[in-house]
């Protein structure tokens, strides 16, 4: 047998060996899916890949090898992606508003291979995963300009979902009206309250009448069937195609940044995260009735090295005059720090819950419409 036959005959060989373990590979990539759907996950993980691959080039120590075991390990790792991609074809997220809407293009961001349903409302978005519905809801927490969305929190509050990724998306506002309008006809504006809010100082220039509505893209399409030239709406040019409307102006919002995050809640923990410096997570509390006792809980939460990013109040629906707190959490929430801030916290506090973990400063699409 000569060299070369020898060299075939080692490669039929290995190919062999790696076709069992492919299948092996394949089989926990189900797993990995069966994973991600339950608690909302994306399919592609930047920070996960990355990591996989620092590693991978470690254990070459041939420079001239180590490139392409880098390239084998990613092209593995995109027919994986692929495979679960087939696997979540089926998997239904929820979002509140009708195609074209501000949660329906963020929804479409981060499961752009699921199918995406729209719900009335934040609520029933939310109910949907509850029931069984949809395997999660893309919802908003906040924006840059116009601050937290208020129901979406309180849901975090008295639900029982969990918040396993929180996603930024740049949104820009823009005047939508029926074909042949000019700003001189505008008498009112209809739109979603955040949008309102967003757009505030623009409408009180032009001294519009302003009117809420439950979703930008439906005040967009009330626009369009009323036939009202006297009437616009704040919403996307996308938006402004899919209803045969015209922009009569563009980046009306007063912040020139202006971010809105979504969370993605789903009915099961992602436990994977809040194990490392760096993971967020979000924590929901309320004190008890005396002195010093935010003082107390904010203190607990300082002595065991925590970074505190966000802190806020909302009022409780059930108890008047009462309040519960919002906080975001840097750090290690599963590690022995972790374990004993809960545990106090829940020494001094008459409900402590834990809403979920996630990655920081993950952001989708390079600009957005609302």
């Amino acid at each position: 047998m000569d060299k070369l036959q020898e060299a075939r005959k080692i490669i039929s060989q290995v190919d062999e060996e790696m076709a069992a373990l492919f299948v092996r590979r394949m089989e926990a990539a189900v797993q990995v899916a069966e994973y991600k759907k339950e608690r909302g996950l994306p399919i592609f993980d930047g920070a996960r890949e990355k990591e996989i691959l620092e590693k991978g080039a470690a254990r070459v120590t041939d420079p001239q090898l180590r490139e392409h075991y880098v390239r084998f390990l990613q092209n593995n790792m995109d027919v994986s992606k692929d495979y679960q991609r087939q696997l979540l074809e089926g998997m239904r997220v929820a979002y509140s508003g009708v195609e074209g809407a501000f949660a329906h293009i963020a929804a479409g961001e981060i499961f752009p291979h699921t199918t995406l349903v729209g719900y009335p409302n934040f609520a029933a978005a939310y109910k949907a995963v509850l029931q069984g519905d949809c395997s999660c809801a893309v919802l908003p927490l906040e924006n840059s300009s116009a601050g937290e969305v208020g129901q979406v929190t309180d849901m975090m509050f008295d639900g029982g979902l969990y918040v396993n990724g929180v996603y930024e998306l740049a949104v820009r506002h823009d005047l939508l009206a029926l074909p042949g309008a000019a700003l001189s006809d505008i008498k009112t504006v209809i739109s979603h309250p955040q949008a309102l809010a967003q757009c505030a100082l623009y409408l009180e220039k032009h001294g519009w009448d302003k009117r809420e509505h439950s979703n930008t893209a439906l005040a967009a399409k009330l626009v369009a069937e009323n036939g009202d030239k006297s009437v616009a709406a704040i919403a996307s040019v996308k938006t402004a195609v899919l209803y045969g409307l015209q922009v009569l102006e563009e980046n009306i919002h007063q912040s020139g940044s202006n971010t809105t995050r979504f969370g993605v809640f789903s009915r099961t923990e992602n436990a994977g995260l809040g194990k490392r410096v760096g993971d967020h997570f979000i924590l929901l509390f309320t004190t008890r009735n005396q002195a010093g006792a935010l003082a107390k809980a904010i203190d607990i939460i300082g002595r065991h090295g925590f970074n505190m990013r966000t802190l806020r109040s909302r009022p409780r629906k059930d108890l008047l005059w009462e309040y519960y707190f919002y906080v975001e959490l840097e750090g290690d929430l599963r590690g022995e720090e972790g374990r004993a801030m809960l545990q106090e916290l829940e020494g001094c506090c008459d409900r402590v819950r834990v809403a979920g973990s996630f990655r920081a400063h993950c952001r989708i699409g390079e600009e957005a419409v609302l």
